[in-house]
């Protein structure tokens, strides 16, 4: 495993340095091509996708949609392998942050330890790890992960996501990593990417979400209850190609809106993202896998008791696009 691993890391490394404009013209000349047109890599999906969230355009549009999406795609794929390389004057011309100081003003105005910032698939996600580089204060950053199944690919993209400077957390070591540094008295700014389809048994919240039952994690929004936090939203564009600019903004949180309002608040600001440019969103990844119904069947065989007590109290009214 060791030299398998110190092989693909050399490869990566290498293809990395090629110039950015190369890596360009390979996606499209050839991962483009090859992705669409010959592998047709969940094409099937990402057209039933389009289709169910936005059933008032026309297929032209939806048809687009979908090759704009697989260009961006190929553009996603050579600029994380790019990452890898990239020095800090690169990063910070092609990708611009917009906020942090204000939001760690607010922290400190408001005697707050953590900021917790809301982002999705949406752009180049990869690349918000190196907001730690706009930081001027002592400020720890940290991302939660889910680990990916193969464990070269794996240990690569840890790596090259901590190479900036932020904390890689396990999403299972959250909360331990969380308290361990409240405990030390730091402040820090914790990134979750909260777009990801529950588990069974993680499905506590569902909400309409382009125009789609859908349930979201709520474990962000439980531990910065239980910690104090401020929670943001990254607002991210793609000002022209191989450019994006994030800005940080207060999510805008109904206090009324019950125990789940954080996340609401988030799917919102979401779903305004993708409804603005729809291609930058990743739609291979099977979303709505797991629907509202199946998920009460679930629940039906193997907490019976829970369910018909909790059934009413999951469901949230929300807004359509």
């Amino acid at each position: 495993m060791k030299f398998r691993y110190s092989l693909f890391l050399c490869l990566w490394c290498f293809v990395s340095l090629l110039p950015m404009r190369l890596h360009y013209f390979f996606a499209d000349v050839l991962i483009f091509p090859f992705v669409f047109h010959v592998l047709k890599y969940r094409r099937r999906l990402v057209r039933q996708n389009l289709a169910l969230c936005f059933p008032e355009r026309s297929e032209e549009e939806r048809a687009r949609i979908e090759r704009d999406f697989y260009r961006w795609f190929a553009d996603y794929i050579v600029e994380t392998i790019k990452e890898m390389s990239m020095s800090r004057k690169e990063m910070m011309r092609r990708i611009t942050f917009e906020g942090i100081e204000e939001a760690e003003a607010e922290m400190e105005r408001e005697g707050r330890s953590f900021a917790f910032l809301y982002l999705g698939h949406f752009c180049n996600w990869e690349w918000v790890a190196s907001l730690p580089y706009w930081s001027r204060t002592d400020t720890v950053f940290g991302q939660i992960y889910h680990p990916l199944h193969s464990e070269i690919i794996d240990r690569l993209f840890l790596r090259m996501r901590g190479r900036f400077g932020a904390l890689n957390i396990p999403m299972k070591d959250t909360l331990r990593t969380i308290m361990s540094l409240k405990r030390e008295g730091k402040k820090a700014m914790i990134g979750f990417i909260s777009d990801q389809s529950p588990k069974w048994e993680a499905m506590h919240f569902w909400t309409t979400f382009l125009r789609r039952e859908t349930s979201f994690f709520t474990g962000a929004e439980k531990i910065g209850r239980k910690v104090g936090a401020s929670f943001y939203y990254a607002d991210i564009t793609r000002p022209r190609r191989g450019h994006y600019h994030c800005v940080v903004r207060r999510l805008e949180v109904d206090e009324n809106g019950g125990r789940h309002a954080v996340t609401e608040a988030y799917v919102r600001a979401m779903e305004r993202s993708i409804c603005a440019s729809p291609h930058l969103w990743l739609w291979t990844h099977n979303r709505w896998k797991r629907t509202r119904e199946d998920w009460e069947r679930f629940m039906e065989a193997h907490a019976p008791g829970r369910m018909r007590g909790g059934r009413k109290k999951s469901r949230a009214t929300a807004s359509k696009p």
